[in-house]
């Protein structure tokens, strides 16, 4: 009985479809990093347009913060895609997809980084100001790198449901993963079946880049150099006490 209702929900020639789904995902994938990359980039800069002294500049950082934090994700899609072009500015359906997704995240990763940026303590940058560093290097070389840390755990949950965010550009046809599905959907008329599948294959792609990332926080909390030169210079180190250890 068990193995009768299955076979009658999986009926789907899936092997007539495989293009359709890689396709979907490399535009899903595109779209991911895509956005990521600009919405840490603005949300970086509003993190620290918030940090400023002049309150002018702090004000309109959080006037966009809290403008594309409280306004759905679905409304800005439409903003873009559909808004647009009634005052002359039109836009391909990547380029909305894509600056959609980095106008929302970035109101969100912009308080993560400046949270981050805020708990690296005060007395570690008057340290590096004494020393003769100055505000550009203490900042990249000293609160950069443990902001970076304090910022990995709500990094990577936005990374995470930016993927799954993706499929709400299903709504200007955006050939990317949910985009197929519903176009699979209506030729075959198995939407559960094929809803079942594409569900399937978001979880394949979004658990193991998460745990990924979870791995990656681990490895960095327990004191795992972010750069290469940071850790070359660190094997040279643990190298260099070796050798006076092992002296007499």
């Amino acid at each position: 009985m068990l193995f009768s209702s299955l076979a009658d929900l999986f009926q789907v020639h899936w092997n007539d479809y495989v293009g359709n789904i890689a396709g979907g995902l490399l535009k899903t994938l595109g779209y991911t990093f895509a956005s990521f990359t600009g919405a840490s980039v603005v949300g970086l800069a509003l993190a620290l347009m918030r940090l400023q002294r002049l309150r002018l500049v702090r004000i309109a950082a959080a006037f966009y913060t809290e403008i594309f934090k409280n306004i759905p994700l679905l409304a800005i899609i439409f903003l873009t895609y559909f808004g647009l072009p009634s005052v002359g500015v039109r836009l391909e359906v990547f380029e909305a997809g894509v600056l959609s997704l980095v106008l929302f995240y970035a109101a969100y990763l912009s308080e993560i980084f400046r949270a981050a940026i805020s708990g690296v303590h005060r007395g570690q940058q008057e340290a590096s100001e004494a020393l003769g560093l100055g505000r550009g290097k203490t900042f990249t070389h000293v609160v950069l790198p443990q902001a970076v840390r304090l910022a990995l755990p709500g990094t990577n949950t936005m990374f995470v449901d930016l993927i799954k965010s993706t499929s709400l550009l299903v709504t200007i046809s955006a050939a990317e993963l949910m985009t197929q599905a519903q176009l699979i959907a209506s030729e075959t008329f198995r939407a559960l079946e094929v809803y079942l599948v594409i569900s399937a294959v978001y979880f394949a792609i979004c658990y193991p880049v998460s745990q990924s990332l979870l791995l990656l926080e681990r490895k960095i909390h327990a004191g795992v150099p972010l750069s290469l030169g940071r850790r070359r210079r660190l094997n040279l180190a643990k190298s260099f006490l070796a050798e006076e250890g092992a002296d007499p």
